[in-house]
């Protein structure tokens, strides 16, 4: 039996490969061509019933199996390039990078020592330099790339735990474990920080009680005198702050954090400075709005997020440095991959993955294609039309702004409540988001804010346009007019 068919093979021309690809690239434009609604509409039971009755014991051809995957995987998939797909940090990625996965895919490079991926380890390095070029982050900065923000701020918040720990009491956490004071450690960021840091705090061993929360303002951003009121009532108690966050561009509310002034506060208290920027670390490409991010160049660490804002396929993230030092207690040498002495560079060195993706030549592929400054003007757009979206909240008498917008995310709720209690109300909302996504007309998202449920726009996508918010808003009104007159009628 040969299995020569499964796989590509060199010296030949690939016809099965070639093939495959081209009914699946017909496949895909096909559904892009025919979609009209953010999500098919078809019922989350429905759609369950149908993937668990697929039999996955006996093969068939490809071409039939790319069409039973089209029909029920892509044509059941959230479409993140409808203009009423706006509910998250999911963005409709460029060309250039859907394009750099086939090759990622093909060469299958693993990016953790230089004789498995040696153009891909210069390639990767030569992102990250630019990376800490475009950050500002000096000489001795370096960095790795990630799958995204949730691993980029884990190694942010790791780095920051045994440097700490180092520069306390010479105590090296990577040989002898958490020191016996590690139950007094304690990470600070706002209220509106991103979930990661609490669960970096557990996968570190130190808990998530080690979080300490800053409130913030109406904004969303860190009250900074509170921030240092928070660190000497800490150490007042004989507890030990080793690591401050900063949020460039919270998930609630798209707010910056005064980054600069958060960096001066963790370098006067003896803390590292970590800021997460994965969501709106992207600005430092504008040439408009990049002065917002003043500050980010004097962080310890600094998250990034290829995956966000700079339009790159699922999974991209960045991990910077400002002392490249800091990576040794990551540092581990195996005999048979990373040896002492190697005069090449091993990715592994600096990186918690092993073998990872060479997502690299997305960002190397986006530059060249695209290029740095279309990006930042794409930002730039982005930012404008989410304030003219805002006004048209303003301007309605039955929607409701809650805040004016930082960054792309717009918080809105109905303005008449009537009669409804404020938890009915609440629910009111959370059943609009349901309808609209259900029945596939648009995919928006929820949260909270002083206990109101507000409705949330991530604007991500550069090629929307104020009309396409003219025809949502129309959807929202009425399903939710709808929702209201069965509520009652239900009373």
């Amino acid at each position: 039996m040969t299995y020569s068919k499964y796989f590509m093979h060199l010296g030949e021309n690939n016809r099965p490969f070639e093939d495959a690809a081209a009914v699946t690239q017909k496949t895909i434009n096909s559904l892009f061509q025919d979609s009209t609604q953010a999500y098919s509409g078809v019922d989350p039971l429905q759609l369950k019933a149908q993937l668990e009755a697929v039999d996955l014991s006996t093969a068939e051809p490809l071409n039939d199996v790319i069409a039973s995957v089209n029909q029920l995987i892509a044509k059941n998939s959230i479409l993140v390039q409808h203009p009423h797909t706006i509910a998250h940090l999911h963005t409709p990625p460029l060309i250039a990078s859907v394009v750099a996965e086939h090759f990622i895919a093909a060469l299958n490079q693993s990016m953790d020592s230089w004789d498995q991926a040696p153009a891909a380890t210069y390639v990767e390095q030569i992102m990250v330099d630019w990376l800490c070029d475009t950050y500002q982050m000096g000489e001795m900065s370096d960095g790795v790339f990630t799958s995204g923000g949730t691993q980029s701020n884990l190694m942010g918040l790791l780095l920051a735990r045994d440097w700490f720990a180092g520069k306390h009491s010479n105590h090296n956490i990577q040989q002898d474990g958490l020191p016996e004071y590690g139950h007094k450690m304690r990470i600070l960021c706002s209220d509106k920080s991103h979930f990661t840091v609490q669960k970096s705090a557990a996968l570190m061993g130190l808990g998530e009680r080690s979080v300490v929360t800053v409130k913030t303002n109406v904004q969303g951003q860190i009250d900074c005198d509170e921030l240092q009121l928070t660190i000497d009532a800490l150490k007042a108690q004989d507890l030990l702050p080793i690591a401050i966050v900063a949020t460039a561009g919270t998930t609630d509310h798209g707010a910056i954090d005064d980054l600069q002034r958060v960096v001066n506060i963790a370098k006067n208290s003896g803390c590292w400075s970590h800021i997460d920027g994965a969501y709106g670390g992207a600005l430092m490409l504008s040439e408009t709005h990049k002065s917002r991010l003043r500050g980010i160049e004097s962080a310890d660490s600094v998250s990034v997020d290829f995956h966000k804002l700079f339009y790159q396929t699922i999974s991209c993230g960045a991990l910077l440095i400002k002392n490249k030092a800091n990576f040794n207690t990551l540092l581990h040498h195996a005999d048979y991959l990373n040896r002492e002495g190697d005069e090449l560079p091993n990715l592994v060195d600096k990186s918690i993955a092993t073998t990872k993706r060479f997502d690299a030549l997305k960002m190397f592929m986006t530059l060249k294609a695209v290029g740095a400054q279309q990006l930042g003007k794409m930002y730039d757009d982005l930012l404008l039309l989410t304030n003219q979206v805002a006004d048209l909240i303003k301007q309605s008498s039955y929607f409701e702004l809650c805040c004016d917008p930082l960054l792309s995310t717009v918080l809105f709720r109905l303005s008449d409540q009537g009669s409804l209690s404020d938890e009915a109300f609440n629910k009111l909302h959370q059943t609009l988001r349901l309808q609209l996504l259900t029945t596939g007309d648009a995919v928006i998202a929820e949260t909270k804010v002083d206990g109101k449920l507000y409705l949330k726009f991530t604007l991500l996508n550069p090629c929307l346009t104020l009309n396409d918010f003219d025809s949502l808003f129309t959807k929202i009104e009425s399903t939710a007019t709808q929702l209201i007159i069965q509520t009652q009628e239900a009373n």
